[in-house]
């Protein structure tokens, strides 16, 4: 459940900066009368967010009634959902040094067109979380079925995402949030590291690879399947007592070099011009943690 969690967490913390940063802009320009828009459009991202979690769900147990169609289906949105994952660990890593005023330019944007601008520029920016979660959920919770500690995990995670964002966004807490989405993003590359594995064996099950019944090692009498930490290994990184030999060289041909190349030391930008603003340059050594701080900064104001 703890993977769960953390894709709620993660992913939640994301949203709730950006929205933050939406409503901070709005108030410091004195247009809070456009703040309903911003919560119309994150509103609708949300719900249509979980409108698309349940057509994956009900995809898999109500449309698919062959077990080869299942296993086939779930080891496709397994994939996707790494794909995503790695696509979102990294992009954060990389435009969390100019979010803030990305966002600030589209929705200044957004202003002089009019309401509904307003509403879909915040449902856009929240929208791709949305569905991310959903996507990731899915294929983390493979296997939990008719256990609801993983969804409760995931809203728990969402609730103390949306906490931190809002003690954030009122100056109440300071943390280090590049540390924070560091961190992160290498534990969730394990997680993404595990569904790939949980989707090369899906693969296998439907026939689509071959060696379902070579195992690569046998553990089973040291890491029992039945213990509470084997458990937890499975449910966070689905590490299994007795994998295939293709599931683990998909585990290690991607945990090892996505997990090199995420931690490798960002390359350092020249040294700013006199006109490049104090939030930039801040940015260019904390990341996200100075558009929290910007967006705290515009609450003040």
């Amino acid at each position: 459940m703890f993977a769960t969690y953390l894709i709620g967490l993660r992913e939640g913390l994301e949203a709730t900066l950006v929205v933050s940063i939406l409503v901070a802009f709005l108030v410091k320009s004195q247009r809070r009368d456009r703040l309903p828009q911003v919560w119309a459009g994150v509103g609708l991202a949300v719900a249509l967010s979980v409108l698309f979690g349940w057509l994956i769900e009900y995809t898999s147990t109500s449309l698919l009634s062959r077990s080869e169609d299942r296993e086939l289906f779930e080891a496709i949105t397994s994939v996707a959902a790494v794909v995503f994952v790695t696509w979102m660990i990294f992009w954060m890593r990389r435009a969390a040094r100019t979010i803030a005023g990305e966002l600030r330019g589209k929705l200044t944007e957004a202003l002089a067109v009019g309401s509904l601008a307003v509403a879909g520029m915040a449902f856009l920016a929240v929208i791709r979380e949305g569905l991310e979660t959903a996507l990731i959920f899915y294929s983390a919770a493979q296997g939990a079925a008719g256990d609801s500690g993983p969804l409760l995990a995931l809203i728990g995670g969402i609730v103390t995402a949306v906490v931190l964002g809002v003690l954030l966004y009122a100056s109440a807490l300071r943390i280090n949030l590049s540390k924070f989405f560091t961190w992160t993003g290498a534990l969730l590359i394990l997680v993404a590291a595990g569904i790939l594995k949980y989707g090369v064996h899906d693969f296998q099950e439907a026939g689509v690879l071959p060696g379902l019944n070579d195992l690569a090692f046998d553990i089973t009498g040291v890491l029992d399947p039945t213990t509470w930490y084997a458990a937890l290994l499975a449910g966070m990184f689905n590490v299994t007592p007795a994998p295939t030999v293709l599931e683990t060289i998909a585990w290690v041909a991607y945990a090892v070099p996505v997990l090199l190349l995420f931690l490798r030391p960002a390359r350092r930008k020249p040294v700013p011009t006199a006109t490049t603003t104090t939030v930039t340059e801040r940015g260019a050594d904390t990341g996200a943690e100075a558009e929290a701080e910007a967006a705290s900064t515009s609450q003040r104001a």
